[in-house]
């Protein structure tokens, strides 16, 4: 996905004024097998690479269910059924590892011998045997708790961790099992019902998988308005418990924007939380961020000042949102 990215996308800023400082940019979720997702600071570059988180591990984005199924109609194609959907993930998966095993056994034979010729290099399976060896994270798009929990007996089946299930409407079904599994669940606070997999959503989804022991809540979105106000959705996850009747203090749900996302992300160790030694990614706010009054006042990334309400602009308005009625949406 790195190869897509536009630095000027107009977007980037609109999510930094909304306290945005890193992002994860994953491919659509059409595919089986997605492509390799990367993390990049919400800094302003001309290049994507200025942009990169550095060291950050790599994702692999999956799709499980409606998405692959209608985007493959023809029924002689595997992923056009749920069956056929996981026969294509274990036949590659099966593939990856004789790749691991083809490349182990190259190398032992090629320190004996410097005329062997090395396998082909299968930028596909590369990936793929990045995620079999622990390397890059997988960033699973599902939906439905049943599929979850086939996903895992696969993962388990070949040896890897799933690190987020996103959108996830139906993790509060078992939420119990992804949180001893240690994954994740980026979903939203109340969207559902616009296709068949979502029916099955409610309001409380968020807080269930967080009242899990060791469970990993994390709020995300799919709107480029959304982005902006993540705060917000989480407010949503508040008003939710406590209609519940659970008192759960604001302290505990800024984590579904910070650390519990750090986590998602494989990067929990360098930011997420204000602590000596991680980067000084610091988001200050006029007020409770989880008021919907609530604007940010300075955002700064590695300690540097990369917005302030207060201050003339730094960088001029960008060219691709003038006289665009979208442009109301940012956040000033």
């Amino acid at each position: 996905s790195e190869h897509s990215i536009w630095p000027q996308d107009p977007g980037f800023e609109a999510a930094l004024e909304g306290g945005i400082t890193t992002l994860q940019v994953l491919p659509g979720s059409a595919n089986l097998f997605g492509g390799r997702s990367v993390t990049v600071k919400n800094v302003h570059a001309v290049t994507y690479q200025s942009m990169k988180f550095p060291d950050a591990p790599h994702g692999l984005k999956m799709a499980c269910g409606e998405n692959p199924k209608r985007v493959y109609g023809d029924r002689r194609q595997p992923p056009s059924t749920r069956m056929g959907n996981v026969a294509g993930w274990r036949a590659q998966w099966i593939e990856a590892q004789e790749y691991i095993r083809d490349w182990r056994q190259y190398e032992t034979r090629a320190a004996k011998s410097k005329d062997l010729r090395p396998p082909k290099r299968d930028l596909r399976l590369e990936t793929l045997a990045g995620v079999l060896r622990g390397e890059i994270l997988v960033q699973h798009h599902c939906y439905r708790a049943d599929e979850m929990a086939i996903v895992l007996d696969m993962a388990r089946e070949f040896g890897y961790q799933v690190s987020a299930f996103h959108h996830a409407t139906e993790a509060y079904k078992i939420s119990n099992l992804l949180a001893d599994r240690g994954v994740c669940a980026a979903v939203w606070a109340d969207w559902w019902g616009f296709k068949m997999e979502s029916y099955d959503a409610i309001p409380e989804n968020m807080i269930l998988v967080d009242a899990a022991t060791n469970g990993c809540a994390v709020v995300h979105s799919d709107s480029a308005e959304g982005i902006q106000r993540l705060n917000q959705e989480a407010a949503k996850g508040i008003a939710f418990a406590r209609r519940m009747g659970l008192d759960l203090k604001p302290e505990h749900a800024i984590r579904w924007l910070t650390q519990n996302a750090a986590k998602a992300i494989g990067l929990e160790t360098r930011i997420g939380t204000l602590e000596q030694g991680k980067a000084a990614d610091v988001v200050i706010w006029n007020g409770n961020p989880f008021s919907v009054y609530a604007l940010t006042d300075k955002v700064f990334i590695d300690g540097a000042l990369r917005f302030d309400r207060a201050a003339p602009r730094s960088e001029p308005e960008s060219d691709f949102l003038l006289g665009q009625p979208a442009y109301t949406g940012v956040i000033r």
